[in-house]
């Protein structure tokens, strides 16, 4: 999978070339491709924003550099996302359905947002990934291509995102590892008796008890 990210700080990125994501793009599973707006800015200074008509706080960002940006990068299977706190709720069942796509470009939009010609001209998907608003669209876009690459084949190991939390519609159960005492506090001793029904019935039981504290409305 390749993501076209268009953004005035493509120097905020550097964290997707750590851990999982570096292994994945050596592998050639995923491809992260950064795309500096203001390089296609017509203006002499290279100034990509003006005050909205109006009238209100902040600036909005113009057409122009983000639809040469845009068509820079698009083709006949590009999937277009911006990144905004008016747009649907990310959720895990959007992350699976986004994976199955080969071409996403995401829109970064800074300052008070980008001009709706865009949104409307692309048919752009806006998404957003909390109720909070963020001074741009890079950090989501992070959480974005991380949480979609989870899904893209080869990235993880098989088997990696059955059982984790949202995958069957609650939040994981509590995970533990050696050894199997330390500072008093013990692992459960169901997970040492062997028995795997027992195990797995566990399991069940810890995840509906954090997902009732916690996500009740995951319940309904």
């Amino acid at each position: 999978m390749r993501f076209d990210i268009l953004t005035l700080f493509p120097e905020m990125f550097d964290t997707l070339n750590h851990s999982i994501l570096e292994r994945a793009q050596k592998n050639e599973k995923i491809k992260i491709n950064l795309v500096n707006i203001r390089d296609f800015s017509s203006d002499k200074h290279k100034k990509v924003d003006d005050t909205p008509f109006g009238g209100g706080a902040g600036m909005v960002m113009t057409c122009q550099p983000l639809f040469d940006a845009i068509k820079s990068v698009i083709t006949n299977n590009s999937k277009i996302i911006y990144m905004s706190p008016k747009g649907y709720l990310l959720k895990q069942s959007k992350v699976v359905e986004l994976a199955k796509n080969e071409h996403i470009v995401i829109v970064c939009g800074h300052y008070e947002g980008i001009d709706q010609r865009v949104i409307d001209y692309f048919n752009m998907q806006e998404i957003s990934i909390g109720d909070y608003v963020l001074t741009g669209g890079e950090l989501p876009a992070m959480v974005l291509v991380d949480a979609v690459s989870r899904y893209v084949d080869g990235v993880l190991s098989e088997g990696s995102t059955d059982e984790e939390s949202f995958s069957n519609g609650l939040l994981e159960y509590p995970q533990y590892t050696k050894p199997r005492e330390y500072e008093g506090l013990f692992v459960p001793d169901v997970l040492f008796n062997g028995n795997h029904k027992e195990i797995e019935k566990w399991k069940r039981e810890q995840s509906l008890k954090v997902t009732r504290e916690r996500r009740p409305d995951l319940l309904k």
